[in-house]
């Protein structure tokens, strides 16, 4: 079932509720097992959306059930959900998942898992997974090839510090990380380790 009226509310309220969430994309399935919350313009530090609208981050600030993609590193997609009214940009982060629909060509996607467990365990590797690229960004997940449908009931979660996360956004005042206890495909925490100089 898609809700975006669930969708509308805050990030943090939101979050939960992908546990258990399915997004799918052409033959390939991923049932939800952990995401991140972030905020939005001037309250996030860790945020896209932190120091206002920008062309990269438009996505952000339109309206809820919308697909926000990245490109981390110079090599890697990331997918997230827009949530919060429209205007007020947040969103969150997809983090891990087990694929639960199309196993075999998420196999032939992501060659270098040894492990069925790991194929859609870390952000990265669950957009490669599906076969999200960065074209999807905008895309409405109610309305599109991608299409995400939110479990009746939250499963039960845990929450702690966001992964890798730099400066204040990433610190421990920012419990923003959800995923389902005891789940094998949730990837390990890493906390932000500083560049040297």
């Amino acid at each position: 079932m898609f809700d975006r009226d669930l969708l509308s509310r805050p990030a943090l309220e939101v979050a939960p509720h992908l546990l258990g969430a399915t997004i799918s994309k052409g033959q390939v399935t991923v049932r939800l097992t952990e995401v991140e919350a972030y905020l939005g313009e001037g309250s996030d530090p860790g945020s896209h959306a932190f120091r206002g609208l920008s062309k990269r981050n438009a996505v952000m600030f339109g309206q809820p059930g919308h697909l926000y993609t990245y490109f981390t590193y110079g090599m890697h997609v990331c997918a997230n959900v827009v949530c919060s009214p429209e205007g007020s940009a947040s969103g969150i982060l997809l983090r891990a998942g087990e694929v639960v629909q199309g196993l075999e060509l998420a196999r032939e996607r992501r060659t270098t898992s040894r492990r069925d467990i790991d194929l859609a365990r870390g952000p990265a590797r669950l957009a490669v997974a599906l076969g999200i690229t960065l074209t999807d960004g905008g895309s409405d997940l109610a309305a599109s090839d991608i299409r995400l449908d939110l479990p009746n009931e939250p499963a039960p979660f845990a929450t702690g510090p966001r992964t890798g996360v730099s400066g204040a956004g990433g610190s421990q005042h920012f419990p923003w990380r959800f995923w389902i206890p005891g789940d094998p495909t949730v990837s390990p925490y890493k906390a932000h380790v500083p560049k040297k100089r």
